[in-house]
């Protein structure tokens, strides 16, 4: 069930930073100013035109388009496991997320239905994904307002993340770790995966969460910072089709994880197959970007407790479902050692015989860190996809950002850019 995190206490809001559109009268006295499309603080090439009237922000115009990569046009050029390896440079601060959230679609295409043990180990990861992403943007935050210290704090730890994805994958940045059915391959050694999450979960995750909340959360400069910035109603952000922390701070109370649930994300659990996590959802009402802040931190609270309930729960059996033997590709040891296994894997990695999907089209859905990723697939029934569309969450939550900094001052844009966790490549697919 979702809760409600507590108002903000201790400190009052700056009203006049709210109230200045609507009791400000024009002069007519601007200037404009470009912020982007390289600048330090936007911690991605974006460009924001900006009109101001002194230091107050009169007008924002945001641009897009510096990072424009062609993405969803390279679906039609790569069939749906080589595609993984672009999904996964979308958004870049959680890659392993996207490759989860594609192949998910894909096998909702397909009708193929995971194996147990691979549900566990890509809903584990999926966490870990939000882990990081989440931490990479509470500690920008805290450094784009000048505490550098909280984000060490945060981005130390990520490089123990990246050596987990390094260890199943093989890749530290883009892992392109999933395959339709399935994954690339089996852990390494199931019992060194447990022990380096565990580390994380129980060990490193939890301390620098301890530093960081302990220096940001009560520190006025960097409260003065963020509360009453950014203010979005809950009203205004159904209506923006906001996702993920930046709706539910808002109060939405919307996861796609609970309302539409996935992997291990069920409520119920009947003892057979993957096991069932409880986690709950957290809320905020005040819609600022300290809310923001907030429900991030307790979303990494609560990705721990998910993590928590399924490390020692992983089960056995194979990690690919072979219930079509012409989607995954055989084990090696069948490739080399057999004639069937052989001809399976030239017919998969060589012809066009081993795809066959239906020709049909299909959305799917799920909960990565910024907010509902979608993937809707277009398929003639050919090995590549006819047709594939990114709903990406950061395209959907940055066409806020002229509502949420028009009136507050220039100072504040850093704040608000911040909350809302931009990636570029999702901009511009």
């Amino acid at each position: 069930m979702p809760y409600t995190i507590k108002p903000h206490e201790g400190f009052d809001v700056d009203v006049e930073k709210t109230d200045y559109i609507k009791d400000h009268v024009d002069t007519g006295d601007r200037w404009v100013l470009n912020f982007g499309p390289q600048h330090p603080a936007t911690h991605t090439t974006l460009r924001l035109v900006l009109e101001l009237d002194g230091e107050r922000i009169a007008r924002c115009t945001p641009h897009i388009g510096y990072l424009h990569s062609g993405f969803e046009k390279l679906a039609e050029h790569l069939d749906y496991n080589q595609y993984v390896t672009i999904v996964s440079r979308m958004d870049y601060l959680s890659p392993i997320a996207n490759d989860i959230a594609w192949h998910g679609a894909v096998e909702k295409l397909f009708g193929i239905d995971i194996t147990p043990r691979c549900k566990v180990l890509r809903t584990i990861m999926a966490e870990i994904a939000r882990i990081q992403n989440h931490l990479l943007c509470v500690g920008a935050a805290g450094l784009d307002l000048n505490a550098f210290t909280g984000f060490i704090y945060a981005f130390n730890v990520r490089e123990k993340i990246y050596d987990l994805v390094d260890y199943i994958s093989g890749q530290r940045f883009h892992p392109d770790w999933t395959r339709v059915g399935g994954l690339m391959q089996e852990l390494p050694d199931e019992a060194t995966f447990k022990v380096m999450v565990k580390n994380l979960i129980n060990n490193e995750i939890p301390r620098a969460m301890e530093d960081l909340e302990g220096l940001l959360n009560r520190n006025r400069i960097f409260i003065d910072r963020v509360q009453g910035v950014g203010t979005m109603t809950q009203e205004e952000a159904i209506a923006w089709s906001l996702t993920g922390p930046m709706a539910r701070a808002s109060g939405v109370r919307r996861d796609v994880r609970k309302d539409e649930p996935y992997l291990c994300y069920q409520d119920n659990w009947d003892g057979q197959g993957a096991p069932a996590v409880q986690f709950q959802v957290p809320i905020s009402t005040e819609g600022d970007a300290l809310a923001r802040y907030r429900v991030r931190c307790e979303e990494i609270k609560q990705s721990l407790h998910i993590i928590r309930q399924l490390i020692d729960n992983i089960p056995g059996g194979p990690v690919d479902t072979f219930a079509d033997g012409k989607v995954v590709k055989p084990n090696k040891k069948d490739v080399y050692g057999s004639i069937e296994g052989l001809i399976q894997h030239f017919e998969i990695i060589m012809s066009n015989r081993g795809w066959k999907p239906p020709i049909a089209e299909v959305y799917s859905c799920q909960e990565t860190a910024n907010g509902q990723l979608g993937y809707y697939i277009v398929s003639d029934g050919g090995p590549k996809s006819f047709r594939a569309k990114t709903r990406p969450p950061c395209f959907i939550n940055y066409q806020v950002v002229s509502k949420m900094c028009e009136g507050h001052m220039l100072s504040d844009i850093v704040a608000v850019i911040g909350s809302i966790n931009v990636v570029a490549a999702e901009l511009d697919r």
